[in-house]
């Protein structure tokens, strides 16, 4: 009876949880949205500069990295910039126009550690009221069911049989 009443409560732990990724991937998303169109307005700007002096992107950071201590840091950063726009901008090509069950399967879109930060800290979680919610949180209270009962039976299992090597192991 008890362990049953844990696997419930496990499988609404598990439902509420999962039932909320619909709603934060969206709110990532938009975040993701947000990041790349500045990261981009940077990069075209730095851009934009290097062509009014007749410089291609890397002969401008490679210019600009001679020019001192500051100058290579500034380089190295703008590199950085160029590389996180480049890497957003492809997970944001993915994730665009996916609805939430996408989105799900393509959850490693969803891994930069500043935008998921950020999404999470303005997230309020929220009774999902949708057929996407429901679908989730109907997973999650498999998985949390799941999970418990398996962590269950191998414990049973392993006490058994710790109870059976004492008992044949006698006085």
């Amino acid at each position: 009876m008890v362990i049953r009443a844990l696997a419930l409560a496990a499988g609404v732990t598990g439902a509420a949880g999962l039932s909320q990724f619909p709603e934060f991937s969206q709110q990532y998303t938009q975040r993701l949205g947000g990041a790349v169109d500045e990261l981009t307005r940077v990069v075209a700007q730095f851009d934009r500069d290097a062509a009014t002096l007749g410089l291609s992107r890397d002969a401008a950071l490679s210019q600009l990295a001679t020019g001192g201590d500051f100058g290579a840091a500034r380089a190295q950063s703008m590199r950085d910039t160029v590389t996180r726009q480049t890497r957003l901008s492809a997970d944001l090509q993915a994730l665009e126009g996916a609805g939430p069950f996408m989105r799900a399967r393509l959850a490693g879109h969803l891994s930069d550690p500043e935008i998921a930060t950020r999404a999470w800290s303005a997230y309020r979680p929220a009774l999902p009221l949708t057929f996407e919610g429901a679908i989730f949180g109907g997973v999650g209270f498999g998985a949390g069911w799941l999970a418990l009962s398996a962590l269950w039976a191998l414990l049973a299992r392993l006490f058994r049989r710790k109870a059976r090597t004492e008992r044949f192991a006698g006085p």
